[in-house]
This record gives C-alpha cells, structure tokens and sequence, in this order.
C-alpha cells in the first residue's frame, strides 16, 4: 500500500482523528532544577514549544511500537498529522509491512547542499515491557510526582519528541536558514533488523543525506538537583552476538558422564564471564577521562588521571573498571553471557548446550583477536564458537574539531551553568554507526538532565522521565540545533 498517497487523503481526517483520539497528558511545568538558567536563543522563547512537546511525548507514548513487530507506521501517520497541522510536508518511507520512516525537510534559503545539512534523527520502536513488574501501564503515558512513565520515555520517544518541537519551533519562527534541516524518525532501531536505518539508507539516502546529524547516544547527567557534566556521543561500540556451543553424549540422566554438554558448556562460561579483556584507549576515551578527572572527587580523579602512567597504570585501570560498569566497558571489548539453551526434558543428558555471548567490541577491535583468546582460555575440545551474523560494523568515530560540536559544547555548557561537555563513546549501539559510515558527522545529545537512577530504567521497569528535565532537555535541544543552522 502506498501510505504517502494515503496519509495525503487522509491527514486532515482519520490520521488527524487519530491522533486527537489518543489522550493527551496534562501540561505541567514544574520549575527547572538548579543550574539551568534560561538564555536567549536565535528562535525566540522555546518554552511554549516545549509544554507542547509534552502532549506529543505523552500521545507517543501511548503508541505502542513494541519491537518486535514493531508497527511503526502508526506513530509515523501520527507525526505526519501534527506536522502537517504545521504546514510542514512529510513523507512516510515504507520498509516492510506495518513499518515505516518518515522524513521532512525545512529548506534553507541558500543552494540546497547535502553535506551542510543537518539531520535530527529518533526511532519510533521500543523494547518490551514485563508489564506485571510495572507499578503503571507502560503504555498510558501516566503522570505522577513529576515525573512521566511509559516505555520510551527516555529511549527514544523523548528524542522523538523534542526533535519534532525543535524542528516545528524553525518552521513557526521562520528564520533564514543557512542549511536544511530534516527530520528523521527511523523504524527497527532496537532490534536492527529488515526495517533499520541500514535498510532505509540503502533505500531512500537521498531523500535524507546530510553532513551532520543530532541523535540519542549522550548523557546530561544530574547528581542533587546539579548538572555534573554534559557527554556528546561521538564513538559506539560495535556489537557482536558469538554462540557458544558444547557437544557431548546424549543418555538417561540415571547414568550421568563425563562429558556432559551442560557441564562442559558451564565451565565454559564461568571462564569467560570472569575473563576481562585488555584495556585499550581510544581517543575519545581518552579525552573523557581527561576531562572528567578535574570534576571527579579527588581520589578518583587521582586514578583517572593515572590511567596510562607506565608506574601505577595497571592498578589504576583495575580502581576505575571496579567503581563502574559503564567506565570498565569503555575501556575494553567487554563480553556478556545473556542466554542458555539445553535440554528437552528433566530425565535426558542433552547432546548439546548453547549459551549466547553478547560482545561490544571497541572501535578498530576485530572479533576474531578476541575469539582466539576466548578459545585458549576455554580449552575444551567439546566447546566451539560459532560468530553469529547480525554482527555490527565498526565506523569512525565523529570529529570533536568541526563547528558542530564546539555549538553542542557552547550551548550546552551554557544552558546548563558551565558544566563541562565531554566526548563521549557509547556502549551501546544507535544509528549513528550507520550514518558515520555514510560520512555523517553524527553526534549523541540526549539533552535531558537525568539522574543514574532515571538511565537505570531505560530498557527496565518503569521507565520515566522527570517533567522539568524534559522540558529543559527541549529548550536546550532548539537552542543548540537554532545557534548552528540560524543564518548571522
């Protein structure tokens, strides 16, 4: 079905019936917290566009885009009717049934130019939910202490969102642009299957090419009611599935042996689990824990700043990967054991065992170095390693030198009282990877300030995201966003 023709016939009745049908939570604006002061921005007062944002976070909330399957074609027709309301032209890009992209475009008044322009970027999937473990409906978008709770709150219907008020705010306020700026809202970012932004470039590049790009990925982080500091993505980690497989000889569980696939396929990964790759710095890495050294408390900043000294070096990395996975994941290809599968019944020694190893391997880090080690350190002929093939790809990292990121680094360390800015390698995956492969300068600005707590939900129970953070995060995002593609 062609849901372009479609939404243009319908958009100014069922899609736009829909999107009114969908409750919308209540405005609310609790006052910021401390350290976020407010400042002029090329567009003009950002605080409007930013309760609306809230309606629009809460209706895509209530969109349930569970991947799998996915149905993201739903909140694309919705984005397609509030920017249509707009005046703002979008078009929906079919990938496979019930799945879809959508993009659109503001032109600057200059000579169109691929490689100026600057692309905002969001998925409109989300990972699953164990509703009985939920105190709410995790598709209701409900409201309580200041806070909103519904999968992709924070990842990435928040993104969503504030890219959406961002890119509508260029468009009311009309200024001269000196690139084009598109909006993007991608499909399958979760899983990264037959609908990701690998399938949509592949498909529909042109229709979205850029220079830079604005995307989920970073962090502003909160410690008591403070910004500590503003992290921009500029690097990810390259994720690697490997199944781990044991052999052995199947029988009656009365008669137990010696070379029991569970058995072996347990020892196997008690070894890994315990094995820690070697560290290896990569220069984004490094300059974080460069920067992060002078606000860190005095002993850690001691250690982080000793990291590579040839006298005490070793202890120094073994002080920081203790104090947080986060850091330990940074510095090494970091290996986790996520799955098990053996047996067909509670009587019967099963021939074979598997257990699935996820694996975020460093930029420049190949797996087969890796699986080498794995495999001296295993040393059990009844254990194989199979590489899985929905492996990542390893893209270069996003320049910290360009005018880009000294606007991110400007207006975010103003918007939120000085704090530093620092770059930042993800271990995790985004689209990013994929458009850096394209030569996009693509950088992750998750621009609401959240406490460790709040980042802990993401992808857990009771995802949320505090009122005043996503309203500051939506002003800071159209500050940033306005300072670089508002003509002087």
């Amino acid at each position: 079905m062609n849901w372009n023709r479609m939404v243009q016939r319908m958009v100014g009745a069922a899609a736009l019936a829909m999107a009114a049908s969908i409750p919308v939570a209540a405005q609310v604006s609790p006052a910021p917290p401390r350290g976020m002061p407010m400042n002029p921005s090329p567009i003009g007062d950002t605080s409007a566009i930013a309760k609306e944002a809230q309606s629009w976070l809460a209706d895509l909330i209530k969109i349930n885009t569970t991947n799998p399957p996915g149905n993201e074609q739903l909140a694309a027709m919705y984005i397609a009717a509030v920017l249509q309301k707009e005046g703002i032209k979008a078009e929906i890009l079919d990938l496979t049934p019930g799945r879809s992209a959508l993009v659109a475009r503001l032109k600057s008044t200059a000579m169109a130019d691929p490689s100026k322009a600057l692309l905002l970027v969001a998925h409109m999937d989300v990972v699953g939910v164990e509703k009985p473990k939920w105190t709410v409906d995790p598709f209701a978008a409900v409201e309580k202490d200041g806070y909103l709770y519904g999968r992709g709150a924070i990842d990435d219907k928040g993104m969503l969102a504030a890219n959406l008020a961002a890119f509508i705010a260029l468009k009311r306020t009309n200024p001269r642009l000196n690139r084009d700026v598109i909006f993007l809202a991608t499909a399958d970012e979760e899983e990264f299957g037959d609908a990701s932004v690998k399938i949509l470039i592949a498909k529909h590049w042109d229709k979205f090419a850029a220079g830079f790009a604005l995307n989920e990925g970073g962090e502003v982080l909160l410690k008591n009611g403070k910004v500590q500091y503003v992290a921009v993505q500029a690097s990810e980690k390259v994720p690697v599935n490997v199944t781990v497989i044991a052999r052995g000889t199947s029988g009656h569980a009365s008669m137990p042996t010696k070379d029991n696939a569970v058995v072996h396929l347990a020892a196997a990964v008690t070894k890994i689990g315990n094995y820690s790759a070697p560290v290896h710095f990569t220069t984004i890495v490094r300059r974080y824990f460069e920067q992060l050294a002078a606000i860190e408390d005095d002993e850690m900043g001691k250690w982080m700043r000793s990291l590579d000294a040839p006298d005490r070096g070793e202890h120094a990395q073994r002080v920081i990967s203790d104090a947080s996975p986060l850091w330990n994941s940074m510095l090494r290809d970091s290996i986790a054991p996520t799955m098990l599968a053996a047996g067909v019944r509670a009587n019967v020694i099963p021939g074979e065992a598997r257990a699935n190893l996820n694996i975020r391997l460093l930029p420049g880090d190949t797996i087969d170095v890796l699986l080498a080690e794995l495999k001296k350190l295993v040393n059990d002929p009844q254990i194989r390693f199979e590489l899985q093939p929905d492996a990542g790809l390893a893209a270069p990292p996003s320049s910290l030198e360009n005018d880009f990121y000294a606007t991110i680094t400007k207006v975010a360390g103003r918007e939120f009282s000085g704090a530093p800015v620092l770059p930042f390698q993800s271990t995790g995956a985004t689209d990013s990877a994929q458009l850096r492969l394209h030569n996009v300068q693509s950088y992750g600005f998750l621009p609401f300030p959240l406490t460790e707590e709040d980042f802990r939900r993401m992808h857990g129970d009771d995802e949320r995201i505090p009122l005043a953070s996503f309203t500051k995060g939506v002003e800071v995002l159209a500050r940033v966003i306005a300072e670089f593609v508002v003509a002087r």
